[in-house]
């Protein structure tokens, strides 16, 4: 589980919104673009190439 100054700190590399953290998942989601962003073994994976998209948003960019 992320800690909560890590979440209050961490945004979108894409679009620098802030994000939704989903335990039961392990994704960060951005709530402007949704992207979505992996978290493995409690570190967040923030690489946008590595993101993929909330499904049912628009496509990715």
């Amino acid at each position: 589980m992320l800690k909560k100054e890590l979440l209050e700190i961490l945004c979108c590399p894409q679009c620098k919104g802030d994000l939704d953290y989903r335990v039961e998942q392990s994704v960060l989601v951005c709530k402007s673009c949704g992207r979505m962003y992996a978290v493995k073994d409690d570190i967040p994976i923030m690489l946008v190439d590595e993101s993929t998209h909330l499904p049912g948003n628009a496509e990715m960019k």
